[in-house]
């Protein structure tokens, strides 16, 4: 048990994967482990023990019934590690999950030895603001085809659409669309919730601090600003990258990662 926090019972879908240290996974909001961190897994897997939760309403977890709260969210995607047995871990967060990070590594300091923060902000700048806002218009209204299409022009970068053909691109937009998971709206509402900023400073771990240069949906100086507030965090640039990393950039992201935790040291309150 956390000497900050219990952890609750999980109640989660997880996917689990590899064996060795234990990598902890928070996806973004209308995504899931597949979708965010997909390219990776196996290699990761391959020297780690990757653990992947996925929130309410993303793979087989149920839909929430009530407003998702940030702090349950961390504590459950904490206890998707330590009641499979792995008492510390690093946490991986994208988008809303570099927040959900965030939050479990000052309710669970003794357990996060290291924290990957990509494409994340420690509370919605005015242009995520409104595309928030955009996507539960949209999704209230059962626009999915638009809501589909928003996503794609504030997630892919400029180099990956300009690399589609005008039916190609159609094609992954009805793929986009047909992946967007039943809780897409319960996160997004999150999403204009989250506020971490006063729990930056009370960061212990060491952290990594990935910017996506080209991202549309999360500013590059929204995540510069959640690196500046972790103290003595490691920020670096994916230069023209998107919100959603494409194969080239997440080999890059790869490269970067496993330097990082292959240079992280023991937990401050382990000897």
């Amino acid at each position: 048990m956390s000497a900050e926090h219990a952890t609750p019972r999980p109640d989660f879908d997880v996917i689990v994967r590899g064996e060795g240290p234990a990598l902890l996974l928070a996806h973004g909001a209308g995504g899931g482990i597949q979708g965010n961190f997909g390219l990776v897994l196996d290699d990761l897997a391959r020297d780690h023990t990757v653990i992947g939760p996925h929130y309410p309403g993303s793979g087989a977890t149920p839909v929430a019934t009530d407003p998702i709260r940030l702090d349950d969210l961390a504590d459950r995607v904490v206890a998707a590690a330590v009641t499979r047995g792995h008492e510390s871990f690093a946490v991986l967060g994208e988008s809303l999950g570099a927040a959900v990070a965030v939050r479990a590594a000052t309710r669970h300091p003794e357990r996060v030895t290291a924290l990957v923060l990509t494409a994340g902000f420690a509370v919605a700048d005015p242009a995520l603001a409104m595309a928030t806002q955009f996507i539960k218009v949209l999704g209230a209204a059962g626009e999915w085809s638009a809501l589909a299409r928003l996503g794609c022009v504030t997630c892919m970068s400029d180099t990956d659409e300009a690399g589609y053909s005008a039916p190609e691109l159609d094609a992954v937009i009805q793929r986009f669309q047909e992946q967007i998971p039943p809780g897409t709206l319960d996160h997004f509402d999150l999403v204009a919730r989250v506020d971490v900023r006063d729990d930056l400073a009370r960061v212990s771990a060491p952290a990594l601090v990935v910017i996506p240069t080209g991202d549309r949906l999360i500013l590059p100086d929204t995540s510069r600003r959640l690196a500046d507030g972790i103290p003595g965090a490691e920020a670096v640039e994916l230069p023209g990258a998107g919100h959603i990393l494409g194969e080239s950039d997440r080999a890059t992201w790869l490269r970067l990662v496993r330097e990082f935790l292959a240079g992280v040291g023991p937990h401050p309150d382990r000897p």
